[in-house]
């Protein structure tokens, strides 16, 4: 766990988080600045900086993330309509929290 990263502080129950499933592996919680209806994000425990810091070591937790984020889009009724499994990599690539973490949003009604 890295001390100043919130996704960190989260996952060890130390910061508050609308928590909507959490595993061995992996914590899910609401986007506190949703850009969708559903805005969900889908975060290792594991504190992994961004897509450019995976090792092959973490092939089987971005597996788990994708599936988790496929569930969510069906535990929240966006998986027929439609949804986005986003990662954000670097400041450039719109990553603000430098913790992997996937978006899944969905739920417009277009």
């Amino acid at each position: 766990m890295e001390q100043d990263c919130i996704f960190c502080q989260i996952a060890a129950k130390n910061s508050p988080a609308s928590i909507v499933f959490e595993n061995e592996n992996l914590i899910v919680f609401k986007d506190i600045n949703p850009h969708a209806p559903v805005h969900l994000l889908i975060v290792p425990k594991k504190h992994i900086r961004s897509v450019n810091d995976i090792t092959p070591e973490d092939s089987a937790i971005v597996s788990e993330m994708i599936f988790t984020g496929k569930e969510m889009a069906k535990q929240t009724g966006v998986n027929e309509s439609g949804y986005n499994l986003l990662f954000n990599v670097e400041r450039g690539g719109g990553q603000v929290i430098f913790h992997l973490h996937l978006h899944m949003l969905g739920g417009w009604k277009r």
